[in-house]
């Protein structure tokens, strides 16, 4: 019962640090991580144990499907050959550096430094699809690095597999076939079980038109994905990844626009709690880990910075050759894009979950030696890369001049929507010649779309006659559903009607946007 309790303070907590973080313009999850920690160092707030496989199984579908869905599949085509090389090359880069530095700088046993390398080795897809969603980065570099984080689950795994065997078992030998026969199982085996999982979903979703089920169905696919996929001994995650890659491309073919306004609505508030929940459990995590540590771990703050350190020095030397292949124009320097890409690659939940997931005892049943220091530095570096590299992305991205100006995306939408409208005009215009439609009919669609593609002219005080279009539309709108509402109180319609002609009017003012 305590733990619900501390999860709905978590929930009310993430409200407000998320309507601070907006009016500051600052990324959510570096707030709620600073917001877990200082409700940690609060006298008489109880530590809190989360079980690392109630992350994995209720927290990390959801998230990873949402982050997956929205992956561009058409730019991650452009960019599959460097986002290969980072999910495995960097995996293993990573890895020996953090255990190399483990070794000489905390003490570890080589056994579990390799743990904490393979920890530590991959970013989170979780905390870079959260800190680059307010980001206006151009499409491949923001596919770059959220590709990389969602691909080299199974790189890490494998790693992470074999070196829990190497601290556990005493004179343990490393089997490359073994090794490789698992990331192949891993890898391989969790793709196509979301690729099935996907096509079942699929073949489902073209026969459903109910608004609630299909809610229903989107919510359970990535548990089903991921469920599916341990219990066949394979990678959850990647399952969950490919389940969404793939039905996050043709989804909008499977939905009318009602269907897609509520699953947005529904996942949109589905994201933000888990979000909220779990950023705000690393930072409470850590003081609670810290009080575990044995005698003499005092230097713990000074090992988690040089991790850091080394993690963010190897990322640099990865990626400046291979940003070549993602550079927005040519006269970019590749080095931009690289430190761009560098400092996006924050630790997360995932590592954290891993870390939580190591036995506690030997196969010779003595307690595994470095255990809570592997949890100290690995929660204390994800603090850190949330904290230090999440506050500072945005700025990272200015100063780097890859930022899309609001000028160029918004120009883009208006070309794009007169694009749309000319083409219902053309298909207005052959209907006509047909005469398939009522002449009323035809000019009647034929005056909005004019209309439409009339607002694109600027009014005599510099606006746009678009944006005073919406605005009176907003009115009108307005009083409309101040008259339903007249008309309801006075007993002239019923409620069902109420509903009916509210969610109308709500469609309406959702598809001009906001004021």
């Amino acid at each position: 019962m305590r733990a619900v309790g501390i999860v709905l303070f978590l929930v009310v907590l993430a409200t407000a640090v998320a309507t601070f973080a907006r009016r500051w313009r600052v990324p959510a999850p570096s707030l709620l991580v600073l917001a877990g920690l200082g409700v940690a160092l609060i006298p008489g707030v109880p530590a809190l144990r989360i079980p690392p496989q109630a992350i994995a199984l209720i927290v990390l579908p959801p998230l990873l499907y949402a982050s997956a869905e929205e992956l561009s599949l058409r730019d991650l085509r452009t960019v599959w050959k460097p986002v290969t090389i980072l999910a495995f090359g960097l995996v293993f880069a990573s890895a020996a550096a953090v255990t190399f530095v483990a070794v000489a700088v905390t003490g570890l046993p080589p056994a579990m430094a390799f743990v904490l390398g393979a920890v530590l080795a991959s970013t989170d897809p979780v905390a870079v699809t959260a800190l680059g969603r307010r980001l206006a980065l151009p499409g491949r570099v923001q596919v770059l690095v959220q590709a990389e984080s969602l691909f080299n689950d199974a790189t890490s795994l494998v790693l992470f597999k074999v070196a829990v065997g190497f601290a556990v078992s005493t004179g343990a030998v490393v089997s490359l076939p073994a090794a490789g026969g698992e990331f192949l199982l891993l890898g391989v085996g969790g793709s196509v079980i979301g690729a099935a999982v996907a096509g079942v979903v699929w073949l489902i979703r073209r026969r459903t038109t109910d608004p609630v089920l299909e809610t229903v169905i989107a919510l359970v696919t990535p548990y089903a994905a991921y469920v599916v996929a341990e219990a066949g001994h394979t990678s959850g995650i990647t399952s969950v990844v490919v389940a969404g890659v793939l039905l996050g491309r043709g989804g909008h073919r499977l939905t009318d626009a009602h269907i897609r306004l509520q699953l947005h609505a529904v996942y949109a508030v589905v994201v933000f709690i888990l979000e909220s929940v779990v950023f705000s459990i690393v930072g409470l995590e850590l003081p609670a880990r810290v009080r575990d540590l044995p005698a003499g771990s005092g230097w713990w703050p000074v090992q988690a910075l040089a991790l850091a350190a080394v993690l963010i020095a190897v990322r640099v030397f990865s990626t400046l050759p291979l940003t070549r292949a993602v550079k927005p124009s040519p006269g970019r320097m590749s080095w931009r894009v690289a430190g761009v890409v560098t400092w996006a690659g924050t630790r997360g939940v995932m590592p954290l979950a891993a870390a939580l997931s190591i036995p506690l005892v030997a196969s010779n049943g003595t307690a595994l030696a470095g255990r809570p220091l592997v949890l100290v530095l690995t929660t204390a570096v994800v603090v850190f890369t949330l904290v230090v590299q999440g506050l500072s992305l945005a700025v990272v991205v200015n100063r780097s001049g890859l930022a899309l100006e609001p000028e160029h995306t918004a120009r883009e939408e208006a070309q794009a929507r007169d694009a749309l409208n000319r083409a219902a005009l053309t298909h207005i215009d052959d209907l006509e010649s047909l005469e398939a439609m009522p002449e009323a009919v035809i000019d009647r669609v034929r005056r909005g779309l004019d209309a439409r593609l009339d607002r694109s002219v600027d009014g005599p005080d510099g606006s746009t006659v678009d944006a005073a279009y919406r605005e009176l539309r907003h009115e009108v709108i307005a009083i409309q559903g101040n008259e339903l509402r007249r008309l309801y109180d006075e007993h002239r319609i019923s409620d069902a009607t109420r509903r009916s002609l509210q969610h109308d009017l709500d469609r309406e003012e959702a598809a001009l946007g906001t004021r």
